[in-house]
């Protein structure tokens, strides 16, 4: 793999660490507060946050991975999805009863913490990794890009709708996308690390 996705993922990783330290400044208050006024209230947008729902999410990596057991038979992609969305959602949980930051004053508001943004992080995370898993398998370079554009596109919207219904903070949901990112290259650089361990020892 191309050694850029890797710089980008500890750019965000830096881009998340300067957010968690900065959310409660003026100019982060400032930029959550137009943000909300642009976006609040677009209800096309907020139907997309059913897609980042964790019991969605957990249910389509499980079909995820029965697919690659039974089609691809690949353990140690398995082990790729289980660290991405199962140990990804346990970081992001981890994290915000770590930073404790409450969430945005509106009526019949959730009661847990707000930052980062949990589906903005997980939305991610599992949509990337379909994309990832799939593109592994088509031949079609167009057929790839195509497939990551529509991860790309569908993840944006779900973060997007947590600004929308006025659950998260702008800066909770661009901190979820770079932490998540972040997370799911390391993800990457294992599991290809090990793949190319695997084809040296055939070689050799």
């Amino acid at each position: 793999m191309d050694k850029w996705p890797y710089i980008i993922a500890i750019i965000t990783f830096i881009g998340f660490c300067i957010l968690w330290l900065t959310y409660d400044t003026s100019v982060i208050e400032a930029f959550d507060k137009n943000a909300s006024n642009l976006l609040y209230g677009l209800d096309f947008i907020t139907l997309f946050h059913y897609l980042g729902e964790t019991k969605v999410i957990f249910f389509i990596s499980l079909i995820l991975l029965i697919f690659i057991g039974v089609r691809l038979k690949d353990l140690k992609l398995m082990l790729f999805v289980f660290l991405t969305v199962g140990l990804g959602y346990g970081l992001y949980q981890f994290l915000k009863h770590l930073i404790e930051r409450p969430r945005p004053e509106i009526p019949d508001q959730f009661s847990t913490y707000s930052f980062p943004s949990g589906h903005a992080v997980h939305g991610l995370l599992y949509l990337l990794t379909i994309a990832y898993v799939i593109s592994k398998m088509v031949i079609s370079k167009k057929a790839s890009q195509f497939i990551w554009g529509i991860a790309i596109i569908l993840l944006l919207l779900i973060g997007t709708s947590r600004i929308t219904e006025g659950r998260h903070y702008a800066s909770d949901v661009l901190a979820g996308w770079m932490l998540g990112y972040s997370w799911f290259m390391l993800c990457v650089w294992w599991y290809e690390t090990r793949n190319r361990k695997k084809v040296n020892k055939k070689t050799h």
